[in-house]
């Protein structure tokens, strides 16, 4: 029993580390599209912290030109405000990018979900690469699910926006990534 115990923390922990190394290890690359996955928006209609990170990270990568286009990903939250319309907005209004270089994913409430929409909105415009903006510890299953909605060339690079929150999602992520590779929905 004292084995399993230790060959299963350190599963866990070898978990942990890949997932670490994989999302604060940026692939940058020019895209067609940058895809920003959705985040807290907040009830006034701005973006969360987090989630603002990743839309100036988006931003700065559209300005050096690393992407044509921006895909914002997410649906309504609790909060009652959908936060594709939010990030939209937000780069537009604060971050002067030009509306027509942005297209919503109102319906992105699940990272499955917002691949597969991405996937959709990339072949409909004739795009063919994505470069993915999230939080470290999402980079891995965001890129992989990316990539089974059928987007060959997916790059990556995470927002620089660190909270004890993470410690929470590294752990989530533990479950749902291995949960994307056998195909549980």
């Amino acid at each position: 029993m004292k084995r399993l115990v230790v060959t299963v923390a350190c599963l866990v922990l070898l978990s942990l580390i890949g997932i670490v190394v994989d999302g604060l290890r940026d692939d940058v690359q020019m895209s067609d599209v940058g895809v920003v996955l959705g985040s807290k928006a907040m009830p006034d209609g701005t973006p969360s912290d987090r989630l603002r990170a990743r839309l100036d990270k988006a931003a700065e990568l559209y300005r050096q030109g690393m992407f044509k286009h921006i895909i914002v990903s997410g649906g309504t939250g609790i909060e009652g405000v959908n936060e594709a319309q939010v990030m939209a907005a937000y780069l537009a209004d604060r971050q002067s990018i030009p509306r027509a270089a942005i297209f919503l994913d109102e319906h992105g409430n699940t990272t499955e979900a917002t691949a597969l929409n991405t996937a959709a909105m990339m072949k409909a415009n004739g795009l063919k690469s994505a470069l993915v903006v999230t939080q470290f510890f999402h980079v891995s299953r965001s890129r992989y699910a990316l990539r089974r909605a059928g987007i060959e060339k997916v790059g990556s690079v995470h927002a620089t926006y660190f909270e004890a929150r993470d410690l929470y999602s590294l752990a989530r992520e533990i479950v749902a990534l291995p949960a994307y590779w056998i195909g549980v929905r």
